[in-house]
This record gives structure tokens, C-alpha cells and sequence, in this order.
């Protein structure tokens, strides 16, 4: 009986959570402006999207950002993982904990927080909002989610690894990038990929500290909410979600082929 209860609830769940994003989807291709009546099947909002100047516009900055900053957050992310994973009990505990306070501290809080912070440089130094804003803003949101990735990869990691690469002749930098590196990259990659999704996601931060210079796709999309948002939307939101689906699924297949790589190397070593 708790087979079939189990199935029928978890696709119940998986219908509420993907029946929106199907609906968005298959109105995206609708002749007409409606989200309740079809009315026929059209290219014309894929197309008309393209020649929207400020979406165009959005996006271009939303994904400079979020590439920018993912990338500085899981160098940053990954460098303090090590560091902790090497520290005392006592210490590393009391870090864990305050890199724990940006993850569970509400967005709000923290994009105001930063807003200040940059409105005290910028009258002290002549700062200004804009994409340098909001790039180190994000890092900031960014860089605890990478730490919480490559974690549990280090506390996998043989620590006798290192110990042995330096006594076959390695350096500390050659034993960390050829041993160590080899070892945490797949939470090297889902903490990327993770602080990747919520730059690209964020609103309540990048809102507070983007100034007037610049507006990415959440913002400008906050903006349409106030008019009658446009098909246009449906059509962007349906690319993001297949590139999205897409990476993870490759993501997926690509940390299959480990797994097995993995097992098998381990049972060639049992022999």
C-alpha cells in the first residue's frame, strides 16, 4: 500500500512544481497575447525577442555577471574549502558556522547590507553602482554555496593522497592542481554551477545594488510586471529552461561516467 501512496505523491509534487513551467512553455508558441486560449502556433515571439533591444539588453548583462562571478566565487569558494578543511576542530567549526550565516540571512538583508557598504565607498572613493557592484555583490551571495559544494569532496578524499605525491617528488602546488584538484572537481563543478543559477536567478540583491547603469533580465522582467507582461517572457524564460535542463543533464551523464570510472578503478585495486 505505501508503494503506490509514495508514486502517486511524488508525482503529485512533480506536477505542481513542472505544470507551470509546461503551461509557460507551450503559451510561448501561442498566436495570441492569452495565457488562457489557444489560437493557433507561432514563431513570432522566439523572433520578436531577438529585436527586443532591452531584454537583449538584460540578458547580455545578467549573463556577464553571472559568469563573472561564478567563476571568482568558486576560485574564492574552493580556495577557503581547502583552508578549512585543514584547520583545527575548534577553528574550523566557528567558520563553518559564519560561512554559514550568509546562506540562511534573508536576500533582503543582505542586499541592503551591501548597498550601504557601496554607498560608504562610494562617497569615501568616488565608487560607483554598476556592473562592478554587482559582481562583487554576487560573489559575496555566492561564495558559501561553493564552500558547502567542495566540502564533502575533501572530507571523501583520501588524506594520505597528498602525503604521497609529495613523497614521490611533487611540490605543494604540483600535489594540490594534480592530486587534490582531480579529486574535488566534480563539487569544483556543482558549486559553480550552483552559484551560475542563482546569479542568473537573483533579484532582491542585484536590485539593491545595480544602481540606474545597469538592469539585469530579473529586474527588467520585475519592471514589465507593472504593464502587461509580454509573450516575449514565456519564449525567454523556455530558452533559459531548456540551456538549464540541458546542462544539468550533461552534468548528470558526465558524473555517471565517473561513478562507473570510479567502481571500476576500485575494483581493479580490490584485486
Amino acid at each position: 500500500m505505501k508503494k503506490p501512496f509514495s508514486k502517486i505523491y511524488i508525482s503529485l509534487i512533480l506536477m505542481f512544481l513542472y505544470i507551470p513551467i509546461f503551461v509557460l512553455i507551450v503559451f510561448s508558441f501561442n498566436v495570441s497575447k492569452s495565457r488562457a486560449n489557444w489560437t493557433g502556433f507561432t514563431f513570432d515571439w522566439y523572433i520578436k525577442l531577438f529585436h527586443n533591444r532591452q531584454i537583449m539588453s538584460a540578458l547580455l548583462n545578467t549573463v556577464i555577471v553571472a559568469i563573472f562571478s561564478s567563476v571568482l566565487a568558486t576560485l574564492l569558494g574552493t580556495a577557503a574549502a581547502v583552508g578549512i578543511h585543514f584547520m583545527k576542530k575548534a577553528p574550523k567549526a566557528i567558520v563553518m558556522n559564519i560561512t554559514y550565516i550568509p546562506i540562511i540571512n534573508p536576500e533582503i538583508i543582505t542586499g541592503v547590507s551591501l548597498m550601504l557598504l557601496f554607498r560608504i565607498f562610494s562617497d569615501a572613493f568616488g565608487f560607483k553602482f554598476g556592473f562592478l557592484s554587482l559582481i562583487l555583490a554576487h560573489i559575496t551571495f555566492n561564495v558559501p554555496y561553493v564552500i558547502y559544494s567542495v566540502m564533502p569532496k575533501l572530507r571523501q578524499m583520501n588524506p594520505y593522497l597528498l602525503e604521497a605525491a609529495r613523497d614521490l617528488g611533487c611540490n605543494e602546488r604540483q600535489a594540490f592542481f594534480k592530486v587534490a584538484v582531480p579529486e574535488i572537481l566534480p563539487g569544483i563543478i556543482s558549486g559553480f554551477l550552483m552559484a551560475l543559477t542563482f546569479s542568473i536567478d537573483d533579484f532582491v540583491v542585484s536590485y539593491f545594488t545595480s544602481g540606474t547603469s545597469v538592469e539585469t533580465l530579473p529586474i527588467t522582467i520585475a519592471a514589465m510586471t507593472r504593464k502587461k507582461v509580454s509573450p516575449e517572457i514565456n519564449a525567454l524564460s523556455a530558452i533559459i529552461f531548456i540551456v538549464v535542463l540541458g546542462i544539468l543533464i550533461i552534468k548528470n551523464i558526465i558524473d555517471g561516467k565517473n561513478a562507473k570510472k570510479e567502481a571500476k578503478n576500485n575494483r581493479a585495486v580490490s584485486f
